[in-house]
């Protein structure tokens, strides 16, 4: 039993270990720059030896206007260790010995030598020469749910992120719990979790700039989705990856424009809820002021001055009316359904009026 839970515990590790890219990483953050000036940014799920997300704050610290950055990372990665230490030996002091372990860096200054407000990749390596910035051991494993790094926590500002997958829920409900402000990477399927979703609709939390594909480096045995080598490290391509925050954009505030006009035949209605079914979000239309079912897609967009979510149908969201509806209760599973045909998740969203 214990062999098989150790198994199960690596296996679990190894579909967690994806590595986010600098270049995706810097396309959503320009969007927040404002954010950040004066704030203590923690990065709790984030090896320096391997994590962009540190890389991206340490170069951009005083550019950001930062008080401080602090990363910490778990005691093992089936990834950390393949490539050499940001730092490396120019320090004066030999740290290969703490990639081993848990540990947490606290980066409190900067120096900009060319007076740009950037530093480029070699100046990070002189980050631990200045006495104001540590590396230390973490006495537990570097868990984000652990007694010391709930401490670093509650220190911080603005969460930013990529943190298990498979942990996801339990993630984003300490985030909430401490009332933290996050910017934090996360599969678009974590919208239909019941833990997840009434977070959305009731604007606790929102989908950032960019929603789609993303590319992270993995493990070498990895097999899982489209992977491929290059320079010796293996990629994977994931099509449906999100950005979640509780930081405010602009994009949140647009407006979408609509033009098609309702009809019944092109908005039937579910056999087992009172709405039309928009299957595209681009064809919601622009006459129709009652309940409307679209799809997940439809936060990428989501306005919430234009618009209020009400609902959503599929596996969890109405158990209340699926376990006293006689006709819904014997449907083979709880979904929406049109002239007996399931739809997959749907958001119910009704228009904003002017009044509202």
């Amino acid at each position: 039993m214990a062999g098989n839970s150790s198994l199960r515990k690596a296996n679990k590790a190894k579909q967690d270990e994806f590595y986010t890219q600098l270049a995706d990483i810097e396309n959503e953050l320009k969007h927040y720059k404002e954010h950040f000036r004066d704030k203590i940014v923690f990065c709790n799920c984030d090896d320096p030896y391997e994590s962009n997300f540190f890389k991206y704050f340490a170069m951009n610290f005083n550019y950001l206007g930062l008080k401080k950055l602090i990363a910490t990372c778990y005691d093992s990665s089936p990834v950390a260790y393949t490539q050499l230490s940001i730092f490396g030996e120019e320090s004066g002091k030999n740290y290969s010995n703490y990639f081993r372990r848990a540990y947490k860096i606290e980066i409190s200054s900067v120096q900009d030598y060319n007076n740009d407000g950037a530093v480029d990749l070699t100046d990070v390596q002189l980050l631990l020469q200045n006495n104001k910035n540590t590396l230390s051991l973490l006495k537990g494993d570097g868990d984000f749910r652990s007694e010391e790094c709930v401490k670093l926590l509650k220190q911080a500002d603005v969460v930013v992120t990529n943190p298990p997958f498979s942990l996801f829920r339990e993630y984003v409900a300490q985030l909430v719990e401490y009332n933290k402000k996050f910017l934090i990477i996360g599969n678009q399927n974590a919208i239909t979790y019941k833990e997840i979703f009434p977070l959305l609709k009731d604007n606790i939390m929102w989908l950032g700039h960019h929603s789609g594909g993303q590319t992270f480096q993995v493990p070498f045995d990895f097999e899982q989705n489209n992977t491929y080598i290059s320079n010796g490290v293996k990629y994977a391509k994931f099509g449906n990856i999100c950005w979640f925050t509780n930081l405010d954009t602009d994009k949140r505030h647009e407006e979408m424009q609509f033009y098609k006009k309702y009809t019944p035949e092109d908005y039937p209605q579910y056999d087992n809820y009172d709405a039309i079914e928009v299957s595209r979000v681009t064809d919601i239309p622009c006459d129709y002021d009652g309940l409307m079912g679209v799809p997940i897609t439809f936060l990428d967009k989501y306005n919430p001055k234009q618009f209020e979510i009400v609902d959503a149908i599929n596996r969890y969201s109405l158990l209340d009316i699926f376990n006293t509806n006689e006709k819904v209760r014997n449907m083979k599973s709880h979904t929406c359904n049109i002239n007996g045909q399931a739809k997959y998740f749907r958001i119910i969203i009704r228009r904003k009026t002017n009044a509202d």
